[in-house]
């Protein structure tokens, strides 16, 4: 049932996937859906369990983090096709959209606190971060914009690492 609302969701994006959609994808009666999920939004959240496999940036010098962390994300990116279809989800729904900021405050937030030497900006540095990567997988992964879809990982590491880097570990401007 996850399976084909992952599917779904991917393909058709929050709005247009139906409950009977995804049932009859799934081999089930939509009755079920319901039981196990309550409603679509209930279904949405549990089919899009994310894992962002955060780095521990503690392990990895501190000049090295935001290389470290655009490397992360690109592979993350590449190798899980439920973060695209969040992706997709969450620039069009309201639902979509709050499941990132979960995901991301749950997952990434508490990689920065880590490495972040004044705990009262990673609030502000998350964001920051965040924009980056985030911007980069909308253009690169759902709008697919080509030059960002034409560059290699090395070439993206050397443009968004400097940035991220700063990010992480620049005074505050």
């Amino acid at each position: 049932m996850l399976d084909a609302a992952r599917d779904r969701f991917a393909a058709e994006g929050y709005e247009r996937a139906t409950i009977r959609a995804i049932a009859r994808d799934a081999g089930i009666d939509p009755s079920m859906v319901m039981r196990y999920y309550g409603n679509k939004e209930g279904l949405f959240a549990a089919a899009s369990e994310i894992d962002l496999r955060a780095p521990d940036l503690t392990q990895v010098p501190p000049e090295e983090r935001g290389a470290r962390l655009v490397r992360h994300f690109l592979e993350l990116w590449e190798s899980d096709e439920t973060l695209t279809g969040m992706m997709r989800v969450g620039v069009t729904n309201e639902a979509g959209a709050e499941r990132m900021r979960q995901v991301f405050a749950a997952q990434a937030r508490p990689m920065l606190d880590a490495v972040c030497t004044v705990p009262e900006e990673v609030p502000a540095r998350a964001a920051l971060v965040a924009s980056q990567i985030l911007g980069m997988a909308l253009c690169r992964y759902v709008l697919r914009v080509a030059p960002a879809v034409d560059l290699s990982h090395d070439e993206l590491v050397a443009w968004l690492a400097p940035t991220v880097q700063r990010y992480l570990t620049a005074e505050r401007p």
